[in-house]
């Protein structure tokens, strides 16, 4: 069952747009895609509103803020209940370090994307989390050496190249 919301060619001009371009003005947005201002502000309002759109941000340069490490680690949680993968869940999104996690199937339950200060800083979180007794079983963890590649977005024309377009 898919939750797709319904778009067309110009809403997805639109995303495309927005995703590399997230601060420019609705006038430079209508310009870009040959829209009109009002038409192009009420289908990024309509984008938006239905959720497409989650929010805007800024894409911030982390090595001249200072040191940092990028941590993935792999954690096995010690019950698979319905209530053990929410208790891990929501203790998860407590910690500010973890940036992103995903449930994956596989040899471990979830896949965390962790960013801290210093391998020490990292060291005493994990342990932290442990003591904080959250249902982890064992984690194992990967600290980033470089990163090669970084796409800030996702490949939209990809994804909605299934879409028949009206």
């Amino acid at each position: 069952m898919s939750s797709a919301v319904p778009f067309d060619r110009f809403d997805l001009k639109i995303l495309v747009h927005l995703q590399r371009e997230g601060r420019c003005s609705n006038v430079d947005l209508a310009a870009s895609l040959g829209l009109s201002p009002s038409p192009c502000l009420l289908r990024t309002k309509r984008l938006q509103e239905c959720g497409l759109i989650r929010g805007y941000g800024a894409d911030i340069a982390l090595e001249k803020l200072g040191d940092h490490v990028t941590v993935f680690s792999e954690v096995t949680i010690s019950s698979h209940r319905p209530h053990d993968f929410r208790k891990f869940e929501q203790a998860a999104s407590k910690y500010e370090e973890i940036v992103e996690w995903y449930n994956v199937s596989g040899g471990y339950d979830y896949l965390l994307k962790i960013v801290a200060p210093g391998v020490g800083y990292f060291q005493a979180l994990m342990e932290k989390m442990l003591e904080d007794d959250i249902g982890i079983e064992r984690f194992a963890s990967r600290i980033v050496l470089r990163q090669s590649l970084g796409r800030r977005g996702y490949p939209l024309g990809i994804i909605a190249a299934q879409k028949r377009w009206e």
